[in-house]
């Protein structure tokens, strides 16, 4: 049945337009912004999802910052404790040769000083930032130093923890008093007693420059996994929410056609009621 008053062929073809003129629109936009999830509206559980993840990429990129400051901090310590323990093989040289009797113990001694003054100073310097494992405490207060290392989250919107890697302070001020505690060399029977001691030391040294070079190389494996994290992480994000250029580059010519026939078939449907004049003539 035909009518004046009411079009229906109008009415299909018009919603038919105004739908590709919706699809349209929001390829248009997908495509100028690159992203096909921008706000909540698109897809609430997506955004939700993606927003959540990029919170996290945000806190892992400010850990990657603090391991960086962690990493240097050993740096400095470790390469501290290995000129340590270079000098202090360098004065058990001393100590051994002082164990001839026709040599000058004194001047041994005074060398021996003069490297034990060089340990104290090097104790002293290796501090990054304000922060020296070498001493008895990091900052004046603290033992231990704590390197943020990882975000756990317990389920997609559970609670977030921080996990830590600590380094302790070696106490190379006590533990290597060589000062007061290593025996002035005055004869072959002092420098007997004094090898003995320095051996003790060297071994203090030597297992603190291990641990310092295990912390370092850890903290460098957790950079690079929390790096390799982020990257994985970002792309995971852009899969969800970023424009597929290619689809939409098609999808955006299909859109254009359609629009077009949506068009004609609207301009068709609305010169049908005029046919019916000729029913009157």
């Amino acid at each position: 049945m035909s009518s004046i008053l009411t079009n229906n062929g109008a009415m299909v073809a018009l919603q038919t337009l105004q739908t590709v003129n919706r699809n349209l629109t929001e390829t248009q936009n997908a495509i100028s912004t690159g992203k096909k999830i921008e706000t909540a509206k698109d897809n609430a559980a997506v955004w939700a999802i993606s927003k959540t993840m990029e919170s996290d990429i945000a806190g892992f990129e400010a850990i990657e910052e603090g391991l960086s400051m962690g990493d240097a901090t050993v740096a400095v310590a470790s390469a501290g404790a290995e000129q340590i323990v270079e000098k202090l093989v360098e004065i058990k040289e001393l100590v051994v040769s002082a164990q001839a009797e026709n040599v000058s113990h004194s001047k041994i001694q005074t060398d021996i000083d003069s490297k034990v003054a060089q340990i104290e100073s090097i104790i002293s310097a290796a501090q990054f930032n304000g922060a020296n494992l070498l001493k008895d405490t990091i900052d004046g207060t603290a033992t231990e130093m704590g390197v943020l290392a990882s975000l756990d989250r317990v389920g997609a919107g559970g609670t977030v923890s921080g996990v830590d890697i600590t380094i302790a302070a070696q106490a190379f001020e006590s533990n290597l008093n060589l000062g007061t505690s290593l025996t002035t060399i005055t004869d072959t029977t002092t420098a007997e007693s004094a090898l003995a001691e320095i051996e003790s030391f060297l071994q203090i040294a030597i297992s603190g420059a291990a641990e310092l070079g295990a912390a370092s190389a850890r903290i460098e494996d957790q950079s690079m996994f929390v790096a390799d994290l982020v990257d994985s992480m970002t792309l995971g994000v852009s899969a969800m929410t970023d424009t597929n250029m290619e689809e939409a580059s098609a999808r955006l010519s299909a859109l254009q056609t359609q629009q077009d026939l949506a068009v004609q078939s609207l301009g068709i449907a609305n010169e049908a009621p005029q046919a019916l004049l000729q029913l009157f003539q």
